[in-house]
């Protein structure tokens, strides 16, 4: 009787087991690929109210297939493959026509809205949550080796064809602009518009919807109101002196 006992405990030991390619399955899809590509699929709900069911977003979100094929090359690229990333970059670009390098670090819960033309280059690093539209440029500037490309914090938003150029750190909830053009650092929580890009810090921003484009502030239009209202300060002070000398 104990001797069918110590049997059966140890079919159960060897039953409950995991063989070598199972620990590596678990690997696989509890860690670096598989979490991430869970957290850009259901950001998608959340940040796109014309995502209505999974299966619309699996078959026609070209962002997230972009970031699918990335993640795959990253990972490849990590253990020293070098042909095989670099072709599944370049069929990526083909399906999605969005362009990340197999070098870049693209983090958990990126949701890449539309994608046309999104350039991410070899040394780039993209925070958790960050929301990129089309047209976006993370690229370097001149030939030096290194680090090169830009660093974007968390839940940084990047409008639509903004550029960001060289080795630059953008802060934590940070606002680009669409057609902004950033050339230097950036602090966390702040705005930048215009081109070059200019800083105008927010203390707000943290409580504003990702989506709200319209609450970015218009420097040009702020410049040109006060100017208008200087010189209509100015022609009536000259009115008031060309009376008093016409009476005089």
């Amino acid at each position: 009787m104990q001797q069918s006992l110590k049997s059966i405990k140890n079919s159960q030991t060897i039953i409950t087991a995991d063989s070598p390619n199972t620990s590596l399955l678990k690997k696989l899809f509890s860690g670096n690929i598989f979490e991430p590509l869970l957290s850009d699929f259901q950001i998608i709900f959340e940040r796109d109210p014309a995502a209505r069911n999974w299966l619309e977003v699996v078959f026609c979100y070209p962002g997230l297939h972009a970031l699918c094929l990335h993640r795959i090359a990253h990972w490849l690229h990590c253990r020293g493959v070098s042909l095989i990333p670099r072709l599944i970059s370049h069929w990526g670009r083909f399906l999605t026509g969005i362009e990340i390098h197999p070098g870049a670090e693209i983090g958990k819960g990126v949701f890449i809205d539309h994608g046309m033309g999104v350039v991410i280059g070899e040394t780039a690093i993209v925070g958790d949550f960050t929301l990129i539209y089309q047209g976006v440029t993370l690229g370097g500037t001149g030939k030096d080796s290194g680090k090169r490309h830009p660093t974007l914090g968390k839940n940084v938003v990047v409008g639509a064809g903004a550029k960001v150029l060289g080795n630059l750190q953008i802060g934590d909830r940070v606002r680009i602009g669409a057609g902004s053009i950033v050339l230097r650092d950036v602090p966390t929580d702040s705005t930048v518009v215009g081109v070059p890009g200019r800083i105008i810090s927010r203390q707000d921003s943290a409580n504003l919807c990702p989506l709200e484009h319209g609450k970015l502030p218009d420097l040009e239009a702020t410049v040109i109101r006060s100017l208008l209202s200087r010189v209509e300060q100015l022609e009536q002070k000259l009115n008031i002196q060309e009376s008093i000398t016409k009476t005089h």
